[in-house]
């Protein structure tokens, strides 16, 4: 997973009446079930409203500790993966959303190894098929960020994706991207031969490379927790992982869709030929898909985050509310 990376880099790495904003459904319990080795892992079930759509839903929360909610200790106001919950309860549609195994964890000997947190994904999704909300119903998987990840990998698993603001490259090349721009062209060589130095010594299990030339502080605090123990495995596991050619594997509905203010995930230039699915670009939304409406080119990794409390409503979801109208029923 990409850790929690300081902000001062950016390194924090339907139809008419179907879009309302979401409200506090009081329907909704907590659930406990076993993920990938037995590991215990708690969630809630979100009821859907009243008229209930043919499908049920599954979320894959984003990078770093987060709670079942999407709520990240460095970001204690923001409850992305809630409000998305409320959402779609409103269009008809249940949930399941879950604690990552990663949250509130102390003990270094914790598996978060890839196979650990796409199993759980995968026990998340067959717990929902037993759940009484759920009955009779198609699972549609929703991933955010590197959930969007995770989502591919266990894609058979769902009847439908859903993936918001999906890496459109590897990790590797991602941070390369989000980085590069703000280095001064005075330093840029030494801090990307840094960065590419850091990848190597994670591919080829060697430590932390030393610092030569002048680099960024903060980029050296990146390096180490990339190279963080508790973390690594996953790491080395996804550092090099190509989201397109996951997304080709995929046989069933599968839709990408990123905020056009999401500096964090920006829809590419141009879409891969392997891509068969539906590529959604909303107006005036960011990585959380929370109503953004400074331009894209003052944000960045800092400014953004003033645009991520719960206090700021979801921008129009119109469009992916049409989508999942349009599923097969």
């Amino acid at each position: 997973m990409l850790p929690a990376m300081p902000p001062a880099l950016f390194l924090h790495l339907p139809a008419p009446g179907l879009d309302a904003q979401p409200t506090a459904p009081a329907r909704d319990r907590e659930v406990a079930f076993a993920g990938f080795n037995g590991f215990p892992l708690k969630g809630t079930v979100q009821a859907a409203a009243a008229q209930a759509a043919p499908w049920f839903a599954v979320l894959a929360a984003d990078a770093g500790p987060l709670d079942r909610d999407g709520t990240h200790p460095m970001l204690p106001g923001s409850h992305p993966d809630r409000d998305l919950a409320h959402w779609l309860a409103a269009q008809g549609i249940g949930s399941l959303r879950f604690d990552k195994r990663i949250h509130g964890a102390s003990d270094p000997r914790l598996d978060s190894s890839l196979d650990a947190q796409s199993g759980d994904l995968q026990a998340a999704l067959a717990t929902a098929r037993e759940l009484p909300e759920a009955r009779g119903r198609h699972l549609l998987l929703l991933g955010r960020g590197e959930g969007a990840l995770l989502a591919l990998l266990v894609a058979r698993d769902a009847d439908a994706l859903l993936l918001v603001g999906m890496p459109p490259q590897s990790m590797a090349r991602s941070l390369v991207a989000q980085l590069q721009p703000q280095f001064p062209k005075d330093t840029e060589g030494p801090n990307l031969r840094y960065l590419e130095a850091v990848f190597q010594a994670i591919r080829d299990r060697k430590p932390q490379p030393a610092v030569q030339g002048d680099v960024h502080p903060a980029l050296v605090r990146l390096g180490a927790s990339l190279m963080a123990p508790e973390t690594l495995a996953f790491v080395r596991e996804t550092l090099d992982l190509d989201p397109w050619a996951l997304a080709a594997r995929v046989i069933g509905p599968l839709a990408l869709v990123w905020g056009d203010r999401d500096v964090q995930a920006r829809k590419p230039a141009s879409i891969p030929a392997s891509f068969h699915g539906t590529v959604l670009e909303l107006p005036e939304a960011n990585h959380l898909l929370r109503r953004e409406t400074r331009p894209r080119s003052i944000l960045d990794g800092t400014t953004a985050l003033d645009g991520y409390g719960d206090e700021v409503p979801l921008a129009d979801l119109a469009p992916v509310a049409a989508w999942i109208k349009g599923l097969p029923r």
